[in-house]
């Protein structure tokens, strides 16, 4: 595989980091320094307590530096004391004096002899119960096998050996660590290259809480030269593979240091929701598939590591696993998904003259209707701009509404004839309290049996189209030389009123409600196969504007081919708009779905854009 020009894979094979040793060899030319900060320094360690070696390395540098002749001493010193290597040795001896400290010792190495004896002895004694029982407890072969096993715990050493430092080390070589690693069902967690220009092997990536960033010994731009005493430098990365797959117990690495310092990065805090389905194995790009995260649409996850500009670190919220798997950064997706993007078809607006009180009609015109008359579709911004961005991560983090808080915004999505009205209605005759609806514009003449602000609320052409121009409008259409449309501020006149806002809008227009002040919950209503449909809606009926009545008719063959398409198209184009899909299969199911769905949002803790709460 390549890669910005090198070849790259990854050490994926079973680890444990339960057993790690580090030998470090350290090859330097020593500057001149004075030659009275030796004896010093000897002095201090002399009299210093087994514990405070580490925090002596600290101090020294400063405590040294009236006693140093040039500028290029003290560098030299600063460098020296503050290297990693060193104190990563200075805390490795800490750690073995206190270990020699506090290591236990068995008290007994023959408690199977000691008992053979016991036994002898009771059998000169006088024989009571007691004596009789703790004879016939030490005779058991149960017993014996555990004193056997205990003699050989006690006299067994299980002190960590370090492995032999090898014998033909580079003199040329700065620094020599050798690894030793102990294998088991845990992959390592790191991704390695080959430098095309040196022929090195290179560490490419750690992935974040595996098994090699745990132990803290590898690092991105190690040099590896060995595995198992089997040099590297001239083998393919699938062939090192090869060797570690072969490998059995513990394994032991040659690698040279890194010279590049690493920056500590702020991982771990950042949490995105994907907007698009990912598989690795379908990825020709990724640097390393078994290294890959699969996640859905809708997936939380959390950011460990963007160190990488291409390729992110991440893990699933909630995943008991601690590594990090490879996704696609939003910069890199962005682009790829740009290139290959088709153009967007968009639906047109339709409008229907459905009447019934208290409910916010549907401005839905047909296919047929777009052909007789002049419609049209505006809201704040135009159709490209919604088709120009493209979905890939939102950065989220966790909400919770409180009670002195106004209700989240409720948008109900879907296509013509899918019971989307049915469903809301039942909404509201459940609770008329706690739900409620718009109340639409219209510039149409108002009809005796309408009240203004009950069934529309009735304005002028001209005040229609200024508030039009001052984007008050969150759609609006025309029919029949008529405009119709929902306003803002009909949304916020029912939230003002401590209710949940029921909205019935086109998808175009769910991205300009997704605001701090609606904090939209974007619920998309969608038709069941169209089998289904045949069989459900065959007694059913569809408010229709094919005719002039705008009457109702029979679903025909057509209204299950046009629905089908368009739910296609909505979820296509605007699915990672949606934070609920609810298919609509059966009228009571989906209500009772929907009305669990309601409270939980009320109750519950839910993912919401950072933009929301920190805007």
């Amino acid at each position: 595989m390549k890669i910005d020009g090198m070849s790259a894979t990854s050490f994926y094979v079973p680890w444990s980091s339960c057993e790690e040793h580090l030998s470090v060899c350290l090859h330097h030319s020593v500057q001149p320094v004075s030659h009275l900060l030796l004896p010093w320094f000897l002095s201090q360690l002399i009299n210093l307590p087994d514990e405070g070696l580490h925090e002596l390395l600290a101090a020294l540098p400063a405590q040294l530096q009236p006693h140093v002749d040039s500028q290029e001493d003290l560098t030299f010193l600063w460098d020296m004391f503050g290297a990693k290597s060193l104190h990563s040795l200075v805390k490795i001896h800490e750690k073995l004096h206190y270990y020699e400290k506090q290591n236990p010792m068995p008290i007994l190495h023959g408690a199977a002899a000691l008992a053979d004896d016991l036994a002898e002895e009771l059998q000169n004694k006088p024989l009571n119960s007691e004596i009789r029982e703790l004879l016939r407890l030490l005779s058991k072969p149960n017993v014996k096998a555990l004193l056997s096993v205990h003699d050989t715990v006690a006299q067994k050493s299980y002190d960590p050996v370090l492995p032999p430092m090898p014998d033909d080390i580079d003199d040329e070589e700065d620094s020599v660590k050798i690894i030793r690693l102990v294998k088991n069902r845990e992959p390592l967690g790191a991704t390695i290259k080959k430098d095309e220009q040196t022929g090195a092997i290179i560490v490419a990536r750690i992935m974040r809480g595996g098994a090699a960033d745990r132990s803290g010994l590898i690092h991105v731009g190690d040099e590896l030269r060995e595995v198992n005493g089997i040099p590297v430098e001239d083998k393919k990365p699938e062939e090192i593979i090869q060797i570690l797959a072969q490998s059995q117990g513990a394994i032991t690495f040659k690698i040279i240091p890194s010279i590049k310092e690493e920056t500590p990065s702020k991982e771990g805090k950042m949490f995105i929701k994907a907007l698009f389905d990912y598989d690795p194995n379908e990825d020709k790009a990724i640097p390393c598939k078994e290294a890959g995260l699969a996640f859905k649409k809708g997936d939380i996850l959390q950011i460990m590591s963007q160190d990488d500009a291409t390729w992110w670190q991440a893990k699933r919220e909630g995943d008991a696993n601690p590594r990090a798997g490879l996704i696609p950064s939003k910069h890199f997706q962005e682009r790829r998904l740009a290139l290959r993007r088709p153009e967007v078809l968009v639906q047109p607006l339709n409008v229907s003259n459905r009447k019934s009180s208290g409910f916010r009609r549907s401005f839905r015109l047909s296919r047929k209707d777009k052909k007789t008359n002049k419609s049209m579709y505006e809201c704040k911004k135009s159709d490209q701009y919604d088709t120009a961005d493209v979905p890939t991560y939102e950065e989220v983090t966790p909400y919770r509404r409180q009670t002195h808080e106004k209700y989240r915004l409720v948008v109900l999505v879907g296509p013509v004839g899918v019971g989307l009205n049915e469903l809301k209605r039942k909404l509201l005759i459940s609770d008329t309290q706690h739900y409620g609806v718009t109340v639409p514009h219209t510039t149409r003449p108002r009809r005796s049996q309408e009240s203004d602000g009950v069934e529309y609320i009735f304005i002028s052409k001209h005040l229609f189209e200024t508030d039009v121009q001052n984007n008050k409008f969150i759609e609006y259409g025309e029919y029949k030389n008529n405009y119709y449309g929902t306003s803002i501020d009909s949304v916020r006149s029912v939230l003002a009123k401590n209710k949940v806002c029921l909205l019935d809008v086109q998808p175009h227009t769910v991205k300009h409600l997704r605001t701090l002040e609606f904090k939209p919950y974007v619920i998309f209503i969608k038709p069941p196969s169209i089998e289904r449909l045949r069989e459900t809606r065959k007694n059913a009926k569809i408010i229709s504007s094919r005719d002039d009545q705008g009457a109702a008719k029979p679903f025909t063959e057509e209204d299950f081919q046009e629905m089908i398409k368009s739910a296609q198209i909505m979820e296509s184009q605007y699915g990672h708009l949606f934070d609920k899909i609810i298919v609509n299969d059966d009228l009571t199911v989906a209500f009772n779905e929907l009305k669990t769905t309601f409270d939980k949002l009320e109750t519950d803790t839910h993912w919401v854009p950072v933009s929301w709460l920190h805007s």
